[in-house]
């Protein structure tokens, strides 16, 4: 049975990969200052946010950290990116998403310590 830090935790990690689910979803919407980087960008900043605190769980019940779940998702939005969408789904390549793929999965680490404190390099 999970402790109550531990459903917390995994509350706070579903919600925020819904929240970057929701961000992904919804980018086409957008109507305003800096449109085309949302439109252009704003996908793989999402994706790589929801996917980390996806990850995140797996993670922890590993012994790993947030290190690790940042490692993982970035290995894996990367490697998306440069085979075309795993041979499976047609991806626009642009080199720019590289990097908006590291800004996703910062943007989640940061979200992530900034939620539970310092990060860790294994599970509490």
């Amino acid at each position: 049975m999970a402790t109550g830090a531990m459903a917390h935790g995994a509350g706070r990690n579903t919600v925020f990969a819904l929240l970057g689910g929701a961000g992904l979803m919804l980018k086409s919407a957008y109507h305003g200052p800096l449109e085309y980087l949302v439109h252009d960008y704003g996908g793989n900043v999402f994706a790589s946010l929801a996917l980390y605190f996806a990850a995140r769980p797996a993670a922890s019940r590993y012994g790993r950290g947030q290190w690790t779940a940042a490692a993982a998702t970035l290995l894996a939005v990367e490697a998306f990116e440069v085979t075309d969408g795993f041979g499976l789904m047609a991806n626009v390549y642009d080199p720019l998403d590289l990097l908006a793929n590291l800004a996703g999965v910062a943007a989640a680490l940061a979200i992530d310590t900034a939620t539970t404190g310092r990060p860790r390099t294994s599970a509490p």
